[in-house]
């Protein structure tokens, strides 16, 4: 079995024609071209607000395909930031100015908001969840949950009210955030269902330029989503079992196992090279499951000149 790092892009450090700047965040490292950025999803991952020691082969590449095919799909609906993906693990894209705020969507009582319901707790974000919900239940409509965005340790829940109070945007942009979210969540839930999956629930992050409202970053990916099988979700639901999933809950499950939860104090531990490999395959599973497309293994023998040389070719053309 070959060491995962052989494969996988852990950090990238570019220098491209007319860089101004780069921003390393948990995932991807973004750099800032002029008028553009330019996206590398690196194949970093993430848990608990906390980056994994070790990289997963073609995670970056996953995800940012199926960024693609959800914004391609959605952007008639909801307008986007992305010009084009020059490389398999990169995407070239509108510079807007980013809004603080996550927008969570939940269709289903689970992760974040199933922790804080079993507590006793029926409030999050000031949206009251009904009494006697199961995990994984249905809610009725779905709910907006929405988080602050934060530069660094764990983003935190909030509520409209108090986004409003805080001015951190006007009511008029709040509401547009608002329908763009239920509506991205619509066509989200209708791909997936075509699929054979539910989409539990996702986060949406958006951004400004020119006085315009872009959606940014990526969607509706397991980084971002949760996804069940809708084969057999009914069932496992009357006998309380837990639901087949895709997304990186699973991640989040191990590392609990193995007592990390992002909290002071904690360890986090090794994942084994078998592991990390289960998790690339299960990130490849999801593309293949929600795109109905075969996932084509870019090559991985030298992933930071496959993107340096695609990227600044795509620049040369473009500028």
């Amino acid at each position: 079995m070959p060491k995962p790092e052989e494969h996988a892009l852990a950090s990238s450090d570019f220098k491209f024609t007319g860089q101004e700047g780069v921003y390393n965040g948990k995932v991807r490292d973004v750099y800032d071209i002029g008028d553009k950025l330019v996206m590398v999803a690196s194949d970093r991952i993430s848990a608990f607000d906390h980056i994994l020691p070790r990289p997963i082969p073609y995670k970056g590449q996953v995800l940012n395909l199926i960024a693609k095919h959800f914004l391609n799909a959605t952007r008639e609906e909801v307008p986007n930031w992305l010009i084009d993906t020059p490389d398999p693990n990169v995407s070239v894209g509108i510079k807007c100015e980013p809004i603080k705020i996550e927008m969570v969507i939940r269709g289903y009582l689970a992760g974040h908001a199933w922790r804080i319901y079993k507590t006793g707790e029926r409030t999050l974000c000031g949206v009251t969840m009904p009494e006697g919900m199961k995990e994984a239940q249905k809610f009725l409509d779905p709910i907006i949950t929405p988080a602050t965005k934060a530069e660094e340790g764990h983003d935190e829940d909030i509520s409209e009210e108090e986004i409003l109070a805080q001015g951190l945007v006007t009511e008029d942009v709040w509401e547009e955030l608002r329908d763009y979210t239920n509506t991205l969540f619509e066509i989200g839930t209708k791909m997936a269902d075509e699929r054979g999956l539910i989409l539990v629930d996702t986060k949406y992050e958006f951004g400004v330029a020119n006085g315009k409202i872009y959606l940014i970053d990526e969607i509706h990916t397991p980084d971002s989503s949760r996804y069940y099988y809708k084969d057999g979700y009914e069932e496992r639901l009357a006998k309380n079992e837990k639901q087949k999933q895709l997304s990186k809950e699973f991640v989040r499950e191990w590392l609990m196992e193995h007592d990390f939860q992002g909290k002071e104090g904690q360890v986090m531990p090794e994942m084994p090279d078998d592991f990390v490999w289960l998790v690339s395959d299960r990130y490849i599973e999801l593309y293949e499951h929600i795109t109905g497309l075969k996932f084509e293994k870019a090559d991985s023998e030298n992933l930071n000149r496959r993107i340096s040389t695609n990227v600044e070719s795509w620049l040369s053309n473009n500028n």
